[in-house]
């Protein structure tokens, strides 16, 4: 990587007023707001004024919508090999002193470790990173050796291969940066083993900001005594263990992806539970649902964690009925006085709107047989609004971090 400097800097000005937000330390600068100036993709830029006083170092991206993230505030601070290891140093520091109960944690969390575009995972001996804009593209290898360094780790393994990457331009990469050897690694959770693929699971192999949530319902099951309990979307089955370390009698696990279903089942065997507890359908969730409705199945605590339904605000209509729709048939099929644990990890969708969006379906919900319920609709309690774990953070001038949201909704009696 070629070495910070001042006389070599490329500038990028912004247009009067496009300041502001640069100012209140938000990160991101949209193709808009520049009046002049341009670099190379990741290239590091001095962003200023429309009177050209410093506002920023940055990444500039120049085939992104965001042009530019920025790296640091500080006109002093220089962006070279030190800088990224005070960052990454700074965020390691930081999870050490969090109540994480697992050696699965999310060590490097994008902007709000002030490392725009970067996530870092660590499973236990191995690190998984996602590259994910050209910044972090351009100091990828810097990158991989700090990252090592500070971790004691000696394996780091690449899922550059979101969407996202090809809104800056870049192709999907994955495949170990560092070290070698076999991709699937077993992680200790609260008091359970679950194991993943770093290789092939989804991001960047298992979704550690439900940690927290998956113990709030094993509490919830021990506590409230629920033993027919509903996990749909159920990836490779975290809740279900959950639900079953809680003591519920019979657990069934929903999901459309083969492998994954696997896993469920191994994970409910690695854990010492019967596997007569445990159903695990490779089936279409919304199909499941409206079958189970017809044939008087019924629930008494039930998990919707579905995937991505409005990656941007552009999408949250569409999205928002989809979200509707399931939580309505999921209130309609849960047992007067269960417990309903909702999710959406949808950047499109904010907090008030997915309250407003559960609110609807529980109004078109109802205790009849059919599918469009009773004209009262049904009644519940917010127990808690949910969100993604402790070493996942959102930071006060960043709220964009802020994308996974929940429910826990108790039916009223």
């Amino acid at each position: 990587m070629e070495p910070f400097s001042i006389k070599t800097m490329k500038s990028i000005r912004l247009r009067p007023g496009k300041e502001r937000s640069l100012q209140r330390r938000h990160p991101w600068v949209f193709e808009g707001s520049i009046a002049s100036g341009k670099a190379d993709a990741g290239e590091t830029v001095r962003v200023e004024d429309a009177a050209g006083g410093f506002l920023a170092w940055g990444a500039y991206s120049p085939s992104s919508m965001i042009r530019v993230r920025a790296w640091s505030f500080d006109a002093a601070e220089r962006i070279d090999r030190a800088f990224f290891e005070r960052r990454v140093a700074r965020a390691v520091a930081l999870r050490s002193r969090l109540p994480v109960a697992s050696n699965g944690v999310r060590l490097v969390h994008g902007e709000a470790d002030g490392l725009p575009g970067l996530i870092v995972d660590r499973y236990a001996d191995t690190l998984c990173a996602q590259f994910l804009s050209a910044g972090t593209e351009r100091w990828k290898q810097t990158l991989a050796d700090v990252l090592l360094h500070a971790t004691g780790c000696k394996r780091l393994y690449e899922r550059s291969d979101a969407s996202v990457r090809t809104l800056e331009g870049l192709p999907a990469v994955t495949g170990w940066l560092r070290g070698d050897g076999a991709t699937e690694v077993t992680i200790t959770e609260h008091a359970w083993q679950l194991t993943l693929d770093v290789a092939l699971g989804h991001k960047t192999g298992f979704y550690l900001d439900q940690r927290d949530n998956r113990a709030l319902l094993q509490r919830w099951v021990q506590f409230g005594g629920f033993q027919n309990v509903l996990n749909c979307y159920c990836y490779t089955g975290g809740f279900t263990v959950a639900a079953l370390a809680g003591g519920a009698a019979h657990v069934t696990s929903i999901d459309s992806s083969g492998p994954a279903i696997e896993r469920v089942n191994a994970h409910v065997a690695i854990n010492g539970f019967d596997a007569a507890r445990s159903e695990a359908l490779d089936a279409d969730v919304n199909q499941f649902l409206r079958d189970a409705l017809k044939t008087g199945r019924r629930f008494d605590a039930i998990v919707l964690d579905p995937p991505k339904f409005a990656p941007t605000a552009a999408h949250a209509d569409r999205a928002s009925r989809a979200y509707k729709d399931i939580n309505r048939l999921a209130l309609m099929l849960l047992q007067p006085g269960g417990l309903l644990l909702t999710f959406s990890c949808s950047g499109g969708i904010s907090a008030d709107l997915f309250h407003k969006i559960v609110a609807g379906a529980a109004m078109d919900a109802g205790g009849g047989g059919g599918e469009g319920g009773s004209a009262g609709g049904v009644d519940g309690v917010i127990l808690q609004r949910l969100e993604g774990a402790c070493d996942h953070p959102t930071t006060l001038v960043f709220p964009e971090g802020e994308y996974l949201k929940g429910l826990a909704v108790l039916k009223a009696a």
